[in-house]
């Protein structure tokens, strides 16, 4: 089939966008954070139309199916882990929401390999829908919160980052959540998969 390549290559691209977009995120010049925002939202548009155009067409592949929530969690975390290191971000995102989302993140991606392994597939959610999409919500808001500052705009920095830390610790609880759900929801497979042999 013709379209067969262009979701692993949409995938493939997504992960090379990412030291892309650290390499923005750190860097010195005017232009830098807005550079990394249209990457990140460029990275984000392909983990929206890889999965639109294999379900479109049917087309699976193994390297779909173990790479594609890699690539997902790859973008995230580093631009969460990112922003913790960022001096100007240390009031609003903290260790323990870095820590939380990446238990998470590792928990449910260990998972997963582990099931499609064996050749099950795990049981997915409306929330975890959610999750992605407040997660992406919340990394463009803090990056519009450093595009401002790097272009000197004059703005309530102390409202934005108190604003921008309860979305964070919202972001950070949902995202949690929907790896106990993942678990509650699996846990029958799980059991079946690893305990009952």
């Amino acid at each position: 089939m013709k379209y067969k390549w262009i979701p692993n290559f949409l995938t493939s691209t997504r992960i090379l966008l990412v030291p892309v977009f650290l390499y923005f995120l750190f860097s010195d010049f005017s232009h830098g954070k807005l550079l990394a925002l249209i990457v990140f939202i460029a990275a984000s548009i392909t983990d929206a139309y890889d999965g639109i155009i294999a379900r479109k067409y049917n087309i699976e592949s193994q390297f779909g199916v173990y790479f594609d929530p890699l690539a997902d969690k790859l973008l995230v975390l580093s631009a969460f882990y990112g922003f913790m290191l960022l001096p100007v971000l240390t009031t609003t995102v903290k260790l323990w929401m870095i820590i939380l989302i990446s238990f998470r993140d590792i928990l449910v991606t260990l998972l997963r390999t582990l099931m499609q392994y064996k050749g099950v597939t795990m049981i997915t959610s409306k929330a975890s829908k959610l999750k992605t999409f407040l997660q992406i919500v919340t990394i463009c808001f803090i990056l519009v919160f450093l595009i401002l500052i790097s272009y000197k705009i004059d703005i309530p920095e102390l409202l934005l980052k108190d604003s921008l830390f309860y979305l964070m610790v919202i972001t950070t609880i949902i995202t949690f959540y929907t790896g106990v759900h993942y678990v509650y929801y699996n846990y029958k497979t799980l059991e079946n998969l690893f305990l009952n042999k």
